[in-house]
């Protein structure tokens, strides 16, 4: 062979297993977090006994985004720089986390839920197409029970139904506990309570000890369109939990996102948005 084109074959080939070896990686880093889009509206809304912020961006058919434990809103940039050009988009921080308020009442998935059923009310949404991740995504199956009248759908990723859903060496994940460090110094930069985030996860991880519990039977309740979604490589969420709350949402769906862990918004925003809209699409 031509000392030239073989000089060619060699590039592309370690080209090639360069570019395999970082696809098949990404699961195993947290991307920074992207810039947030300017939001059309945002504000603080007076929610139950807390003060919850939200943001609104775009104009047509409603999608609620949901963040997960020690976050905010803030991590669904990708998602929303994409779903602002054909629909109204609402992203929000739960109670105590990024910009929102909390008290002294015990954290619950069903108080969480009554905070974003309340929200959409705030907001005179009768109907949204909800997308949750992990935390967010449990808020998502406890509103399909409990308000199903509110929901075109529900697209909940690393969602768990019962406390043994989660893998028991999640805290000794490195990217995991990076994700930690970074909500950690996300919650100084936009709580109004910077200093009482030791606190904040306190409080919460008493919830994380026993909810939530639900059972088969509450779970064959549901009516909403319930699409369930897990990174091949999720950290905290068993995939096995995950196939089981398939079988037992009457027509739910299961989709594995490949390649990419607990946070698939980010390391795989363009992959995760084609999911959206294929579950919203039916498919």
């Amino acid at each position: 062979m031509h000392r030239l084109a073989a000089g060619v074959l060699t590039f592309v080939s370690a080209a090639l297993i360069a570019a395999n070896v970082c696809s098949a990686e990404r699961w195993a880093t947290l991307p920074a977090f992207p810039p947030m889009p300017a939001a059309k509206t945002s504000g603080m809304a007076p929610i139950n006994d807390i003060q919850m912020y939200y943001a609104e961006y775009g104009e047509g058919d409603p999608i609620l985004f949901t963040h997960g434990g020690l976050g905010s809103a803030d991590v669904w940039g990708y998602q929303i720089a994409n779903f602002l050009k054909d629909h109204r988009v609402i992203v929000a921080d739960s109670r105590g986390h990024g910009r929102s308020t909390r008290s002294e009442q015990p954290f619950g998935y069903d108080l969480m839920t009554s905070d974003y059923v309340a929200l959409l009310d705030y907001l005179k949404l009768d109907k949204v197409t909800l997308v949750g991740w992990s935390d967010g995504g449990i808020i998502g199956i406890d509103m399909a029970m409990k308000n199903p009248e509110k929901l075109t759908r529900v697209i909940a990723q690393a969602a768990n139904v019962t406390t043994d859903g989660l893998k028991a060496d999640v805290m000794t994940n490195k990217t995991f506990s990076d994700y930690i460090d970074v909500a950690g110094e996300t919650y100084k930069k936009l709580s109004r309570t910077p200093g009482e985030y030791d606190a904040f996860v306190t409080q919460i991880s008493a919830m994380w000890a026993s909810e939530p519990a639900w059972t088969a039977d509450d779970l064959a309740r549901i009516k909403v369109p319930v699409t369930l979604v897990i990174g091949d490589h999720d950290e905290a969420i068993k995939l096995d939990h995950t196939e089981m709350m398939a079988k037992q949402i009457p027509g739910s769906k299961l989709v594995i996102l490949r390649d990419t862990s607990h946070f698939a918004m980010l390391q795989d925003p363009e992959g995760y948005n084609a999911m959206i809209r294929d579950a919203m699409a039916g498919r």
